[in-house]
């Protein structure tokens, strides 16, 4: 059996084991600080993962890499906007005021 498939086979798994065990933590920190300061209701294991589950689709990027691979932010986007000629910059401003309602002029 190739490393390949067997790592197919074992990956599953270890997923499943991380999503448990950091939902384990989720719930042991939300238990130990929010309850005692903010008085809000004790989390149970399932809902620890839930919460897990619910931050990583909203904040996450779920193994995409989010705006840094895309190249929209950081240095990518400078890296695009300094390649852009005069024409390009006027026409992305101007379709970014029509979107957004925003320039920075």
């Amino acid at each position: 059996m190739s490393k390949f498939r067997k790592w197919m086979i074992v990956a599953p798994f270890v997923f499943a084991g991380a999503v448990l065990l950091f939902g384990w933590i989720v719930m042991l920190l939300w238990n130990a600080i929010l309850v005692p300061t903010l008085q809000v209701g004790v989390l149970s294991f399932w809902q620890g993962v839930g919460l897990l589950v619910l931050t990583r689709i909203l904040f996450g990027s779920m193994g995409g890499g989010g705006w840094k691979k895309r190249g929209v932010a950081g240095a990518g986007f400078k890296q695009k906007w300094m390649n852009m000629s005069e024409e390009e910059r006027l026409k992305f401003k101007e379709e970014w005021k029509k979107r957004c309602g925003y320039s920075r002029d």
